[in-house]
């Protein structure tokens, strides 16, 4: 079987990932790229050169079986409108359908909601938490890429009632791509090259989310404290996640609960070399954001402080990969019927 696909603001990084692994793949013709300026994609991607892609203005856009959105908030919801009443089955990268409290969204984003039904409608695109609902579903909500590392990261603490769910700290690293092709000071290499840039410390959009899955996990509401700031890298997340036991664990343990709640998910992979005896500098026990670089995977590591009671838990995946885009083609092959990882094996570069 071979599906029509159109990727609605292919120029941006989140389209033009989708664009370059959907490309060449036989179960898959890509219709149609949409930008604001038609014209060769490789204008914009020049990886992407020799594809044969160019973009149409949305106007333009025929009919397809999916619709990927790569779009600010408030275009996508009568976009997704269009393709839905038109019969696509829509996956959305962008923010516009992950909450489902319409007056927590309309409070966190400053906008009415013009399509609230679709928002209800949505299904939450963490495919570890969510498969079934996924495969079934006209619209797909991706999260946003630091919710997707930390909801990741703690999903299995909080299942088996593990930490306290009224006091999870993260702390989240962002590269730089994840704030997109648009110009921004703070993202300018002058300036966040040999600095760190914190911004949005409190009420950033992403803990709204965090806390809303978060909390259908552990079956009761949660509390995130999230700080995130950006670091001079171009495509990563790490999100540094601590939660306090309610019982004393070990490592061995938590790895044992995390491998099992992962067993199905080919994407998550659980970190667990051991630390070495003697080194003064532990490194091995926990992953590095370069591995993940470019993929669909995330890498989860962790370790147990037991003098303060808590259990630390170091997420990393890709801010355009496992925390967007990518994320957003396992859906579509789940959607589908394709198998999970069509387009996604490929590993991370090293070095």
């Amino acid at each position: 079987m071979k599906v029509r696909v159109g990727v609605v603001g292919g120029s941006g990084y989140m389209g033009g990932e989708v664009l370059r692994v959907l490309v060449g793949l036989p179960q898959v013709e890509l219709a149609w790229a949409t930008s604001r300026t038609p014209g060769p994609v490789e204008r914009v991607h020049p990886n992407l050169y020799g594809s044969g892609l160019g973009f149409v203005r949305l106007d333009d856009a025929s009919a397809a079986d999916f619709v990927f959105l790569a779009l600010p908030a408030e275009i996508s919801i009568p976009v997704a409108a269009r393709f839905l009443d038109g019969g696509a089955r829509v996956i959305a990268l962008g923010s516009a359908f992950r909450l489902k409290d319409r007056a927590l969204w309309e409070r966190v984003y400053g906008l009415k909601h013009g399509a609230w039904q679709l928002a209800e409608e949505a299904v939450c695109g963490v495919s570890e938490l969510h498969r079934d609902e996924i495969c079934g579903a006209r619209l797909v909500a991706n999260p946003g890429c630091f919710s997707s590392a930390a909801i990741l990261g703690l999903a299995p603490l909080l299942r088996t009632g593990r930490i306290d769910p009224g006091h999870l700290v993260v702390d989240g690293l962002s590269g730089t791509a994840g704030a997109g092709a648009d110009f921004s000071r703070a993202i300018h290499h002058p300036e966040i090259g040999e600095n760190v840039v914190f911004y949005n410390v409190v009420g950033h959009r992403h803990t709204f989310e965090m806390e809303q899955e978060l909390s259908r996990v552990a079956g009761q509401p949660v509390r995130v404290y999230f700080t995130p700031c950006y670091v001079p890298i171009v495509r990563g997340i790490a999100a540094v996640c601590r939660g306090f036991v309610t019982k004393r664990v070990g490592r061995a343990d938590l790895l044992a609960i995390y491998r099992q709640f992962y067993e199905d998910h080919p994407f998550v992979e659980v970190y667990d070399q051991p630390k070495e005896s003697g080194a003064s500098w532990q490194y091995l026990p926990y992953p590095w954001v370069r591995s993940v670089a470019g993929t669909n995977y995330c890498f989860i590591g962790l370790d147990v402080d037991e003098e303060r009671g808590s259990v630390v838990v170091i997420s990393v995946l890709d801010s355009i990969g496992k925390g967007g885009a990518q994320a957003g083609v396992e859906n579509l092959n789940l959607m589908a019927g394709f198998e999970r990882t069509l387009g996604l094996a490929d590993r991370g570069l090293h070095p």
